[in-house]
């Protein structure tokens, strides 16, 4: 993101910065995210789920990934979408709807997130991320994703609070 706040420090990929004494962390090599709200023909949710060392286990998410990282300042959040969810998952989607912007963690970053709906998907390769990831990819029925969910978690794996905001607008979307 664009900040104009008093760089404090700086590392490879973040930046710390105090607005008005609010100290708080800016991506230095991206202009937001995208997270990937996708579900197949099968009624399946894809989800990802890889090891994050910040919290020292694997964490289960929606498929996501920074807009402009691969050093492209001109893309678009849905061109965006679509190279992460084929990146991430293997699938490509046939329509990419962006519907609703908001901040990640607005105490903490000036990082916005940006939820895309991705339908008609078609398998174009095995996913699991780039070079530098390890990711497993899920695609779990939507009628047994609390069950599903809940092993994990039992299992040690901690889950992303915004599959369950994906989860609301899914449940919302198909009531309209």
């Amino acid at each position: 993101m664009s900040n104009t706040g008093t760089c404090l420090g700086a590392g490879r990929y973040l930046g710390l910065y105090e607005t008005d004494g609010w100290e708080y962390v800016s991506r230095e090599n991206a202009s937001g995210v995208v997270v990937l709200v996708a579900v197949n023909d099968a009624g399946e949710l894809l989800l990802v789920e890889q090891f994050r060392p910040p919290v020292g286990k694997p964490v289960i998410e929606l498929p996501a990934g920074l807009v402009g990282d691969l050093h492209d300042p001109a893309e678009g959040l849905l061109q965006a979408a679509q190279r992460e969810l084929l990146e991430e998952t293997g699938y490509a989607a046939g329509h990419l709807e962006l519907f609703m912007s908001c901040p990640s963690s607005a105490g903490l970053t000036d990082e916005v997130i940006s939820f895309v709906m991705a339908s008609k998907l078609q398998k174009l390769g095995p996913g699991g991320g780039d070079a530098s990831e390890d990711i497993a990819v899920h695609a779990v029925a939507l009628a047994d994703i609390d069950q599903w969910l809940s092993v994990r978690q039992k299992h040690g794996a901690l889950l992303d609070p915004k599959i369950y905001s994906a989860l609301y607008w899914l449940s919302q979307h198909r009531c309209r």
